[in-house]
């Protein structure tokens, strides 16, 4: 059995202060958390930013490059992984649907990979899903996709394609026979948001079975699923994800102490399976990804 990569989800941008006080928002407090993640087992952190005043999503450059540089001056080897997600939503105003509403995000394609191009992380996600979130749309039209893609891969980042739901492996596999994506790729299944893929072993089992041969893949839940799918994403032979992006509970009733917890529970499981953990070095291997150093 080869070994499973754990990946880390330390913050994201839907977790709000109020659901866990411990949230890390500053740039300090991101990089620790991963460099804490790494300690407790994960081999890829995935990173967002937030506006450490408020604890808002942020796209500002110079957080991640400050989160980035606080990794490597602590000499971490966790594989760096930052979202592009943010930019995509688009809420319609109620005069005219045709005009965004001050909460929309929606940005140029261009500007939603600004950071990877400039920083060059090792991973780089790329949100395939166009699906209601709330009261918004997210909106990644295959033209945007497509030129996020062209300038990710420019970057030398690798693409983790994210997939909500069925219709967006079918969009990566389009795009790999386009010669925009390079295949089979490596996939990441997002269960559990709303109107999304749902949380169930059968859904996790059907997305799996649309994969491209030999792709390599990992599988997470949101809220209080978020462990049983990621036993479910080890017991199909898939890598696994968690963090405080994804749940903020380690038990019923019980807030996390923080992303190490959270990520110590994964391993717990992983090897009560009778898996084992993939340091970076051999996460590295396994992605195809260079060497470090």
């Amino acid at each position: 059995m080869r070994p499973t990569i754990l990946t880390c989800a330390v913050t994201g941008n839907m977790t709000t202060l109020q659901q866990h006080p411990g949230l890390p928002v500053t740039p300090e407090q991101i990089a620790d958390a991963c460099i804490g993640a790494g300690q407790a087992g994960a081999a890829i952190a995935h990173i967002h930013v937030r506006e450490p005043a408020t604890g808002a999503p942020s796209m500002n450059i110079a957080y991640y490059r400050e989160v980035m540089e606080r990794i490597a001056a602590a000499g971490s080897d966790i594989i760096i992984n930052l979202t592009t997600g943010p930019g995509g939503r688009f809420v319609p105003s109620d005069e005219d649907p045709k005009i965004a509403a001050p909460s929309s995000t929606i940005l140029p394609p261009e500007r939603r990979v600004a950071h990877i191009v400039e920083l060059k992380p090792e991973i780089s996600t790329l949100d395939l899903n166009t699906m209601n979130s709330g009261a918004a749309v997210v909106i990644n039209t295959p033209r945007n996709v497509r030129i996020m893609a062209e300038m990710i891969r420019a970057s030398g980042a690798l693409p983790e394609l994210e997939v909500f739901d069925s219709g967006d492996i079918h969009l990566g596999k389009a795009l790999m026979k386009e010669g925009v994506l390079e295949g089979p790729g490596v996939f990441q299944m997002v269960t559990g948001v709303h109107y999304g893929a749902a949380s169930t072993p059968e859904t996790m089992s059907y997305m799996r079975s649309l994969l491209p041969q030999g792709a390599t893949w990992a599988g997470f839940g949101i809220g209080r699923m978020c462990y049983p799918m990621l036993a479910q994403a080890f017991l199909l032979g898939g890598h696994v994800r968690i963090g405080l992006e994804d749940g903020v509970y380690i038990e019923h009733g019980r807030l996390a102490r923080d992303n190490a917890e959270l990520c110590e529970k994964a391993v717990r499981i992983v090897r009560d399976l009778g898996g084992t953990l993939a340091t970076p070095a051999v996460a590295r291997q396994i992605l195809g990804l260079r060497p470090r150093g």
